[in-house]
């Protein structure tokens, strides 16, 4: 007998799957015992389901959320965001901290050989200044000297004092010290990035500024008509034998002899190189604007005291003929040079278009014999300013193109200063060299490191002139040259001074382990100790076979021989003299080689600022007309 439920049916709960699976399973059986088992089924309400299960369980649905665009699984959303999450933490919050960790700043790469000289060369204006001596001068065993300089020039307010001393000696000859300002200015308008980036620049400025605001007491600058300048002071007679610059054997700081002030009212050379000198410096401060137009002032004063009375055709005296102070030392052999020369930089310091016609003016190139083929004429000097002259000129064809009336003019500048780059190369023979590769500017006389560096001076920039219009180079007579040819030309004559040479000597004092020792200079041969020596009693400092007890920093000497032998003797003062002309060639031919600023060829000069004053050289373009309405 079955059990019965009195709820009302079997306990059994069934759900249809099972019922189904139960049928089939049962196909078998009795259909009768089928039948009475679906009699004793009963179907449970949802009360009663709930009694003995509780409520059935809920579906589970995929939850979805809709981007706009497309439909994405919840639980994807949260492991894409579990994910960047992770990475933030892996990747990106180390990337952050590291970031955010203060570091030294790279080191720069270390400067080359020519940037380590430029620096010390640079020193040697320091120890060659004149005058009360800056705080910051950088020179221990130099002190204030020449204070009375100037004490009998009455129409000059406060003296001469300041300037540089020439070279080994303690005169001032304003001639050389003028070029050597034009050659440092120019350098710096060419290559002020690269001063900038071997820290050089403020540096040079100074030595400018120190040499222009002398020059301004040669003359009266502030007046715009003057009748004379003053070229130098103190004095030396050739075997004299009465106390002077020459005769006594003193420290600067230790002079007790007449030194005199020479006015010379004819300087058709001197006033136009002291007027390229300003005129340069001008460029060189435009960002000080009133400096630059009191430099301009002066400059053109000058220039116009310079070349007054040169229209005619009478031959003006020299401002060195005559003299004995100064002829056997710095004697102007010509001042035509120094009128294109100053012409040209008065142009580009003003943008007056007087100053061009004058530089361009076929008569003045005719009398400075600036197309002549000539040897000597090609030699870039302190005495001859014409290869200068016309690489300055041709700057401004190849850069600007001037066209009519300047063209057929600037177009022989432009020929004269591609025929003087030929004859720097030892294979067209124009000039000697020695076994060890030095060019013999002038012949193999005294002093040739300083012809030297002007050249290769002249032969690095007009590379870089070439590059920076994408001009490949030039050719002499059927032979192409390169712009590369001369900047490694220019680089061959400073590495055979700094020491690549047959004597493997420096001829840079301080520089590399072997240099001069017994320089021909007064104050670096003479010791700084409480003892005055009198004019005479200097000279034993200059005869001792000692090494000299003040090492003169980035002095350059003249340099050896013809057969490259070099007497490393005081007396030999042709060879361990040093003059700030060769110095501030050395300076400039160094700034346009080397590659520490990272400017190199294309875009290594500044092509801009030289003509910050000059004009637009055609008419803007003019606005069109207005727009016709009926």
């Amino acid at each position: 007998m079955y059990s019965a439920n009195h709820w009302g049916g079997s306990f059994e709960i069934a759900t249809d799957g099972a019922s189904e699976d139960d049928d089939s399973g049962n196909m078998d059986l009795d259909p009768g015992a089928v039948s009475a088992a679906r009699q004793h089924r009963h179907e449970l309400d949802e009360t009663q389901q709930g009694w003995l299960l509780g409520p059935p369980a809920a579906e589970k649905k995929n939850r979805h959320v809709d981007l706009g665009c497309v439909v994405v699984k919840r639980k994807v959303l949260w492991w894409a965001f579990w994910g960047l999450a992770a990475g933030f933490v892996i990747v990106g919050l180390p990337v952050i901290v590291s970031k955010s960790i203060p570091r030294r700043a790279p080191r720069p790469p270390p400067p080359d050989q020519y940037a380590e000289a430029l620096r010390k060369a640079l020193l040697f204006f320091n120890a060659q200044k004149s005058g009360r001596l800056p705080r910051s001068n950088g020179i221990p065993w130099r002190g204030d000297s020449g204070l009375k300089d100037g004490s009998d020039a009455a129409d000059v307010k406060g003296g001469l004092v300041g300037g540089y001393y020439d070279a080994g000696d303690n005169i001032k000859f304003h001639f050389p010290m003028a070029f050597s300002m034009t050659l440092l200015s120019w350098s710096l308008v060419e290559y002020s990035a690269k001063y900038k980036a071997v820290g050089e620049y403020d540096h040079v400025r100074e030595l400018i500024r120190w040499g222009t605001d002398y020059l301004l007491r040669t003359f009266n600058s502030s007046a715009s008509t003057i009748g004379h300048v003053y070229a130098q002071v103190g004095a030396a007679k050739i075997n004299g034998r009465t106390p002077d610059d020459h005769y006594c054997w003193n420290r600067p700081e230790d002079m007790a002899y007449p030194r005199p002030s020479l006015a010379v009212s004819s300087a058709p050379d001197l006033g136009g190189e002291i007027a390229a000198a300003l005129a340069a410096a001008s460029i060189a401060f435009r960002d000080d604007d009133a400096y630059s137009r009191k430099l301009v002032h002066g400059a053109a004063t000058m220039y116009d005291f310079a070349t007054r009375g040169s229209a005619s055709d009478q031959q003006q005296p020299t401002y060195s003929g005559h003299r004995p102070e100064i002829e056997p030392f710095y004697n102007s052999t010509s001042y035509w040079d120094e009128h294109v020369w100053g012409a040209a930089w008065m142009y580009y310091a003003t943008g007056n278009s007087s100053y061009i016609a004058t530089a361009t003016a076929p008569g003045l190139a005719a009398r400075a014999r600036a197309f002549d083929d000539i040897l000597d004429l090609s030699v870039f000097s302190w005495d001859n300013k014409l290869p200068g002259a016309g690489l300055l000129l041709s700057r401004l064809r190849m850069f600007l193109n001037p066209g009519y009336p300047y063209e057929q003019s600037l177009a022989g500048y432009h020929t004269a200063a591609g025929l003087g780059m030929c004859k720097c190369f030892r294979r067209f023979a124009a000039f000697n060299f020695t076994g060890g590769g030095l060019a013999l500017f002038n012949h193999g006389r005294g002093q040739p490191l300083q012809y030297a560096v002007a050249n290769a001076f002249l032969a690095a920039l007009y590379a870089d002139y070439l590059e920076a219009v994408n001009v490949p180079g030039w050719y002499c007579g059927p032979n192409f040259m390169a712009a590369g040819d001369l900047r490694a030309f220019a680089r061959s004559q400073l590495d055979y001074i700094l020491g690549d040479n047959p004597r493997k000597m420096s001829y840079v004092v301080g520089y590399g382990g072997r240099y001069p020792r017994h320089v021909h200079h007064r104050g670096a041969s003479t010791p700084r100790n409480r003892g005055k020596y009198s004019c005479t009693g200097g000279r034993r400092w200059r005869d001792t076979k000692k090494a000299d007890p003040n090492v003169l920093t980035g002095a350059m000497v003249g340099g050896p021989d013809r057969h490259d032998r070099f007497n490393d003797s005081r007396m030999a003062f042709g060879q361990t003299e040093p003059t700030l002309v060769g110095n501030a060639g050395l300076v400039a031919a160094l700034v346009a080689v080397t590659s520490s600023g990272g400017a190199v060829g294309v875009g290594a000069v500044d092509k801009n600022s030289m003509f910050s004053a000059v004009p637009p050289m055609f008419p803007a373009t003019p606005p069109p007309p207005p727009a016709w309405k009926p």
